[in-house]
């Protein structure tokens, strides 16, 4: 596929206008107290909450479908910067208006519609929170199982438009997997509804699923039609521990042998582990190298009968302690000892660069070998833990950027850890997205056809390049390195 002339033109965004020009009209646009220039929300609508910042020219604060779409034909006829904005606690930059002009945000479109337990659908704006929807759908006696960690923060937005997963994707499946319809706002204001509220549709392109985890590029969600599912009315864990993360990783490969889909497999390795028990004091912990969390769902009577099998398949790889979680309380109580890894290596007041990345089931072992290998090299910790059961692991750098030479010494290592990671059939990000955070390495996980495709997508879908601007798809992005990342330990992953 050849080069297009429109990828090499100049940037059509336009700086020339006087903000308090276009932001007059703007202002008349909307409805009163939509738009906010004040000092205190154009900080809060700087960047996301972990990653660096750069303060819009204004913010609009937007309660309808019909305010977004005014909001972007408006900036498309100016060729003024539009960064859509959710709850802004994501890891890669994905929400800093790098450009400046407009944040739009979502949070105030926070309204359930409609929840149809014989449909088994649920219909949402873009800014409901995702633990909300969960206990609404689950006091019906129903279902919605993308669980990513910083549920209680993040909305559902945010979620469709980085693909979220979260530990119950091993059996449960991405949020792709769970939106029927969307209604999007494309970037010169027209409105789109695509898909429906059916739970198989085939009429044309699944055109609402180009929207899913494209990172406020290509269009602006602002309703979402998403699949339910039965309530599992039981459930149950085990967390094991032990000394080398050879048999931990072993003893999950035989669960997953023995025919069994928990709805998780969650893997942490030393460093991590020594964290968290100076964080929790949690005496299982002390000396443990390795610890591995299954959890099973299901009907009451067989998710009890797995329990006793797969605590028989873990005994053979030599555990330390196998501490077993039989419902709802006692799996929360394993879960929450999980949710502290990452305030832990947070204490440790060393910066966490978390990477998302992804190998296949068959390289785990060889994945926390070759970290191991590369903290002996570079003499930076890598702290790994996560979604074991679909090769999804949290590799992070523990760098301490007070020491000489420490960002080109962190960088070298992601070179080595990202190019490992493709070597072996891999990807650079399971679910964080490209963003800011890695641009600099989005050349070397795609190949130059496939580059052009996602350009030519975006010219067609928005022309002016209103969207989210400066992120990975422009040509820079393929020379500039990635923007510093100078706050300490993010949230929970």
């Amino acid at each position: 596929m050849k080069s297009s002339d429109s990828s090499k033109a100049p940037n059509p965004l336009r700086k020339t206008r006087p903000p308090a020009e276009w932001l007059r009209r703007l202002e008349r646009l909307l409805p009163a107290g939509e738009l906010r220039c004040d000092e205190a929300t154009l900080d809060a609508h700087a960047g996301d909450k972990w990653f660096a910042a750069h303060r819009p020219d204004a913010v609009v604060l937007a309660r309808s479908t019909a305010t977004v779409a005014k909001t972007l034909r408006f900036a498309h006829e100016h060729g003024i910067p539009v960064t859509a904005r959710g709850a802004g606690h994501g890891y890669v930059g994905g929400c800093v208006p790098v450009k400046g002009g407009l944040v739009l945000s979502l949070a105030r479109m926070n309204r359930i519609r409609e929840i149809h337990p014989r449909d088994f659908v649920a219909v949402v704006e873009a800014g409901v929170i995702t633990a909300r929807l969960q206990a609404e759908v689950e006091r019906r006696g129903l279902f919605y199982p993308p669980d990513p960690a910083s549920r209680a923060n993040n909305t559902i937005g945010g979620n469709i438009i980085t693909n979220a997963g979260g530990p119950r994707c091993l059996k449960y499946g991405v949020t792709r997997d769970y939106v029927l319809g969307l209604e999007v706002v494309l970037a010169d204001g027209t409105v789109l509804r695509l898909g429906g509220r059916t739970h198989k549709n085939k009429t044309g392109f699944d055109l609402h699923r180009l929207f899913v985890g494209s990172e406020g590029l290509l269009g602006v969600v602002t309703e979402a039609t998403l699949k339910l599912l039965p309530l599992p009315p039981y459930r149950a864990n085990l967390a094991v521990g032990f000394d080398r993360m050879r048999d931990a990783v072993r003893a999950l490969h035989e669960i997953l042998g023995a025919g069994y889909l928990p709805s998780a497999l969650e893997l942490a390795d030393a460093f991590t582990l020594e964290a968290a028990y100076r964080r929790t004091g949690s005496d299982r912990l002390r000396g443990c190298r390795a610890m591995l969390i299954v959890e099973l769902d299901g009907q009451e009577r067989s998710v009890r009968g797995e329990v006793r099998h797969v605590r028989q398949l873990v005994a053979r790889h030599r555990p330390r302690f196998v501490q077993v979680g039989l419902g709802p309380d006692a799996c929360e109580a394993v879960w929450q000892i999980r949710r502290e890894f990452s305030y832990a290596l947070r204490d440790t007041g060393l910066t966490k660069l978390n990477e998302d990345i992804v190998v296949p089931r068959s390289r785990l072992e060889d994945l926390f070998d070759f970290a191991a290998r590369l903290q002996k090299k570079h003499g930076i910790p890598v702290a790994c833990f996560g979604h074991a059961g679909d090769g999804n692991i949290h590799a992070n750098l523990m760098v301490d950027f007070r020491k000489p030479g420490a960002r080109e010494n962190a960088e070298a290592a992601l070179d080595e850890l990202f190019r490992q990671v493709l070597a072996w059939g891999g990807a650079i990000t399971g679910e964080h997205g490209i963003g800011l955070a890695k641009r600099r390495w989005w050349p070397l996980a795609v190949g130059p056809e496939v580059r052009e495709l996602h350009r030519r997508i975006k010219e067609v879908l928005d022309p002016r390049g209103i969207l989210n601007p400066g992120k990975f798809l422009e040509m820079e992005a393929e020379t500039e390195p990635a923007q510093p990342r100078g706050r300490r330990a993010g949230p929970r992953a």
